[in-house]
């Protein structure tokens, strides 16, 4: 049987700076949750208190637009809802992949979650882009109007509400790819 001889410095693998980065990134993690959650929250607070009312020829005849004469703007509303409530939830697991920084099960469910929320919210801002779109151009071949001319206030919102959503989006994609490599550096 052979003695073995002194260990160098230097030699094997060291657990501290691994540790360090993956200390890092569940810290990215945890800002990147706050950051979707303040735009997805901001976008169905934006989208949910829009409306806007133009007086017509008299006072007892007005036009009034609001987020709920389209069902479209309230499934955004409702699906930024539900992803923001998903963020804050989500919020204690990340902290808890802050402290133990080997959990690899709370990892994996993350990114189950992360991408069914990537999906919901795609679905939303999408479709809520459509109607935008038909807002500011409208279609003339099938007599829908632009009425972004008369509600500017109202268009100028619903806009601005979608850019918090996918905002929302490319940081739920960060996340999860986040996650994923995260997930890679455990084995």
């Amino acid at each position: 049987m052979k003695a073995a001889g002194p260990v160098e410095l230097g030699e094997g693998k060291s657990s501290a700076p691994r540790a360090g980065v993956n200390r890092g990134m569940a810290i990215l993690d945890f800002i990147l949750r706050i950051l979707a959650f303040i735009g997805t929250l901001a976008s169905a607070i934006s989208m949910a208190t829009t409306n806007e009312t133009l007086p017509f020829f008299t006072q007892f005849i007005r036009f009034r637009a609001e987020y709920n004469d389209l069902p479209t703007f309230t499934f955004f509303v409702v699906a930024n809802g539900v992803v923001s409530a998903y963020l804050l939830f989500s919020l204690p697991f990340s902290i808890f992949n802050i402290v133990r920084s080997k959990a690899q099960n709370i990892i994996i469910l993350l990114i189950i979650l992360d991408t069914a929320m990537l999906g919901l919210l795609t679905a939303a801002a999408s479709a809520a882009a459509a109607i935008v779109y038909l807002a500011h151009r409208g279609n003339v071949r099938t007599n829908w109007f632009a009425i972004c001319q008369q509600y500017n206030s109202f268009c100028e919102r619903i806009s601005g509400s979608l850019i918090g959503s996918f905002i929302g989006v490319v940081l739920l994609m960060l996340l999860i790819l986040l996650s994923a490599v995260a997930l890679s550096r455990h084995k």
